[in-house]
């Protein structure tokens, strides 16, 4: 048991420092590219291979995770990512369109397999520990991922201020090759490996369950990334005409704020569950307390209320219920999941999560140029109505998740 944790304590500590650098690159992407006139919709098609890829890699990810190990996987990420970031520091006249979607391609590619072998990593690691602790351990893993990704948001812009685009990727990839040769010292190979070698269409999952749940997993992140990824940011920069740093700074906090909630789910919902782990009904509620916060967030800004304070407040609220929500997904996929086959479960439930990001991040550029922050809200409440109706499909845990099977 004590070597499990400290080996999950490794891989915890490699992904926060990946996620540092992927929250980095795509503040640095966003800011850098709007300021060199880059329209919104431009700026979003910019993540189409970045997201797309995650969708690719996912369904791979997980199939090939289970194969050759999650540790060699999640180091391939690493490595991946490493390239990515030098890719982008070449002179500004090689910096076309289609030259930095391949870049992004790559880091997508990176951040899913760095994603998902963590994740699932932790259902072997601590494996023995109860569906509590499970609820636990995932919780903190995935709120401090968030909370960090956040500190990359402002570590990206603030590097961007301070010496500029190039070197900001320089000094990115460096402690990434650092924190990656450290992790592959201190890991044992084949975490997470099947005995058996498993068939490609066995990526597929023929757990009800899972299906419902990376079904509505696909528009709850879609939701966020409609506003988020570059709505958001530009409105900021360009409406309220804040600095780079002061646009990072704000989604930094929002998305530390976002993952020290997270991290504190299974302590918010066990007062709510009565010391019962989330099932589907858990789901549910909280998905459709979430679809109020774009719907009055839109309604507060049509009325001419401060937009500032709006946006504060109301992406504050917005960010506590959806972490909550995410928090759920989380440890369901998870408890969902038969141990020997969890590699693959993770990697396709994933797969839908890149699904909707990539949904989000086109729709976010188109939404934001023809209707403006608003016309993100309203579509982020209509795909949250969605996520929250496939949840019906969401069984209990207590009665049902020692019987599910992925036959």
């Amino acid at each position: 048991m004590e070597q499990g944790i400290r080996h999950y304590l490794i891989v915890t500590g490699g992904y926060w420092a990946f996620t540092i650098t992927d929250g980095a690159i795509r503040m640095l992407v966003v800011l850098y590219f709007h300021m060199l006139g880059y329209s919104p919709f431009e700026v979003a098609m910019l993540f189409l291979f970045y997201e797309f890829f995650g969708i690719v890699t996912n369904l791979v990810g997980g199939w090939l995770g289970a194969r050759i190990g999650l540790n060699l996987t999640m180091h391939i990420g690493m490595a991946m990512q490493v390239v990515a970031l030098l890719a982008l520091t070449v002179p500004e006249a090689w910096l076309s369109v289609a030259y930095v979607m391949a870049a992004q391609a790559l880091s997508g590619i990176a951040k899913d397999l760095n994603k998902m072998s963590a994740k699932a990593s932790v259902k072997t690691m601590v494996s023995d520990t109860g569906e509590s602790q499970l609820f636990k351990w995932v919780a903190m893993l995935t709120g401090s991922k968030n909370a960090l990704k956040g500190g990359g948001f402002f570590i990206g812009a603030a590097l961007l201020e301070w010496i500029g685009f190039r070197g900001a990727l320089v000094v990115l990839a460096g402690l990434l090759l650092v924190v990656l040769v450290i992790t592959m010292l201190l890991l044992p190979t084949g975490v997470g490996k099947m005995k058996a070698k498993p068939k490609f269409s066995q990526v597929f999952s023929r757990i009800a369950a899972i299906n419902w749940l990376s079904a509505s997993r696909f528009f709850l992140f879609g939701s966020r990334d409609i506003w988020f990824v570059v709505g958001l940011p530009v409105f900021l920069y360009e409406v309220l005409q804040w600095s780079f740093t002061e646009v990072g700074s704000f989604m930094a906090l929002w998305v530390i704020g976002y993952g020290l909630v997270q991290a504190s789910a299974p302590k918010l919902l066990r007062q709510q569950a009565k010391g019962k782990s989330p099932g589907g009904k858990t789901a549910r509620f909280w998905a459709f307390v979430l679809a109020l916060f774009p719907v009055l967030i839109a309604l507060a800004l049509q009325q001419g209320w401060p937009p500032a304070w709006v946006l504060i407040i109301g992406l504050i609220l917005f960010g506590v219920v959806f972490a909550i929500n995410s928090a759920v997904h989380s440890y369901l996929i998870l408890a969902y999941s038969d141990h020997d086959k969890v590699a693959m479960n993770v990697g396709f439930y994933y797969m839908a999560n890149a699904g909707g990001r990539l949904a989000g991040t086109i729709l976010s550029g188109w939404l934001y140029q023809s209707y403006g922050l608003q016309g993100c809200l309203w579509w982020s409440s209509g795909f949250v109505l969605i996520a929250a109706l496939l949840s019906f499909g969401l069984p209990e845990l207590n009665r049902q998740s020692r019987r599910l099977s992925d036959n």
